[in-house]
């Protein structure tokens, strides 16, 4: 434990990140299918002579402007805060090994908000051509960030053999390129720019839905702006499949098991996750057709926010599929979840996992007291269940320990730090790691926390103070 543990209520820390995440994945994506939707719409408005298109365009790129400009850019600084508390060890890891790569993101990050910015200001003021080169400018830029981060987040999947070989030796910088392009990073790469084009068609839509001053010309931007969702409803599965491809063996059978299990009814995550996205984009589908291309001009901001909402689900239920495909790492092969090395495993076993931790709460007298063991068990609880659970809330270990006693919970854990082959919690737990006596401690704590005045300790307490009473009455 060499950092202090996030401890967020109910929700977990985790779903902190997921719902920075998923605003941020709206908005940040758009920023990048936007910018190319702009150059290409005044580009076409330029070449067809349409004038009339251009005060819907400067509007747009208004409402573009602030939402990425401003809401995009807070909401990264905000998943930044989140992962640097939720998962220190994690984030360490990548700032140190894309260090150069964060560095060019952040160079067309500001060349990005600049040209945003610079395109706004000088509609009118500058030549038309030279107005459109400037959308171009924005478009190319935010598209190289797209093209950085994508090799940074496909990493934590599959991080590739190279990268592996040479991890935790200090030596993973000479690995940049191959991490970078690893298995996963063009399949994802050209999955993402389908949903950044489809999101400009949805935000777009939205933005034109509350124009209605020329309603000629807003139902032709409406009609135009619908076609950028057909590649997305072409190529998503055929890009799909290629991803899944290239997903190894074993954290492809977490989507497969869901997917087998919807025929005999059992609907598990993964399964609820599918479902979620296809009834999701062909609600989509069904409002596009029918309000769009049938009735244009009829569109309203109703109907634009309803779209909107349908990719919001439908972004979250892929991001959360994405995170659930690296169960039980954050890196893949290398780091578990609560930000435990795997190759720190047998180390952490024989020397134990709070040995050198400053977060143990510290108690007075015997280290066998109950009140010592309790520590010592919420210091495990903390730095290796915490990630992934609450106490009460978000997977509740209340919930899942219902029932159990102290034995039970004891052979839980065994099992737990055994993580045998055949051992059914593998696929998405951490193995349990610590020397025997933080294990039991950690096995009685929870039986406190569950159990109350039933558990172990509780009646180890309640026995002592009865003795302390009669030594009293003495």
């Amino acid at each position: 434990m060499n950092y202090p543990v996030w401890d967020v209520p109910i929700i977990g820390s985790g779903w902190v990140i997921g719902i920075i995440a998923i605003l941020h994945t709206l908005i940040s994506q758009f920023a990048v299918g936007g910018g190319l939707y702009l150059a290409l719409a005044e580009h076409k408005a330029l070449k067809d002579g349409r004038d009339d298109w251009f005060p819907m365009l400067r509007r747009h790129s208004k409402f573009f402007l602030i939402l990425t400009g401003v809401f995009g850019a807070v909401s990264g600084v905000g998943i930044w805060f989140a992962i640097g508390l939720a998962n220190p060890e994690s984030t360490s890891t990548l700032i140190h090994n894309f260090v150069f790569g964060w560095a060019m993101e952040w160079v067309f990050f500001i060349i990005e908000l600049t040209a945003a910015a610079v395109y706004y200001y000088t509609w009118g003021k500058i030549p038309n051509k030279l107005h459109n080169q400037v959308g171009w400018l924005y478009a190319v830029s935010s598209f190289l960030t797209l093209v950085i981060i994508n090799g940074i987040l496909t990493f934590m999947l599959t991080p590739g053999d190279a990268w592996i070989e040479v991890a935790g030796t200090g030596a993973e910088s000479s690995r940049f390129w191959q991490a970078f392009f690893n298995p996963t990073y063009f399949p994802s790469l050209f999955l993402r720019i389908l949903v950044c084009i489809s999101l400009a068609g949805i935000w777009a839509l939205l933005s034109y839905s509350r124009m209605n001053e020329d309603p000629q010309t807003k139902a032709e931007m409406i009609t135009w702006s619908s076609k950028w969702l057909i590649p997305s409803f072409v190529l998503m599965p055929f890009f799909f499949a290629w991803y899944l491809a290239s997903v190894p063996e074993v954290n492809r059978q977490l989507l497969q098991l869901g997917i087998s299990t919807i025929g005999s009814g059992a609907f598990t995550q993964v399964t609820r996750i599918a479902l979620i996205v296809v009834m999701t984009t062909a609600t989509i589908v069904g409002i596009v057709y029918f309000f769009v291309r049938m009735a244009p001009e009829d569109f309203s901001f109703g109907h634009g926010v309803a779209v909107l909402l349908l990719a919001a689900v439908a972004t979250s239920a892929t991001e959360y599929a994405r995170e659930m495909l690296r169960k039980p790492y954050t890196i893949a092969r290398h780091m578990y979840s609560n930000g435990i090395r795997q190759a720190s495993v047998a180390r952490l076993n024989e020397e134990g996992y709070l040995t050198k931790s400053h977060w143990t709460r510290r108690v007075a007298g015997d280290a066998q007291t109950p009140e010592a063991i309790l520590a010592k068990g919420e210091a495990m609880f903390r730095g290796q269940c915490l990630a992934c659970h609450t106490e009460t809330g978000y997977r509740a270990m209340k919930k899942y320990l219902k029932g159990r006693n102290n034995e039970s919970i004891a052979n839980l854990m065994k099992t737990l730090r055994d993580y045998k082959p055949d051992s059914p919690y593998r696929a998405y737990m951490p193995q349990l790691v610590g020397k025997p006596d933080e294990i039991a401690a950690l096995a009685d704590y929870l039986d406190y926390r569950v159990n109350g005045k039933e558990s172990r300790l509780a009646q180890l307490m309640k026995t002592r103070e009865e003795g302390e009473k009669v030594v009293e009455a003495r």
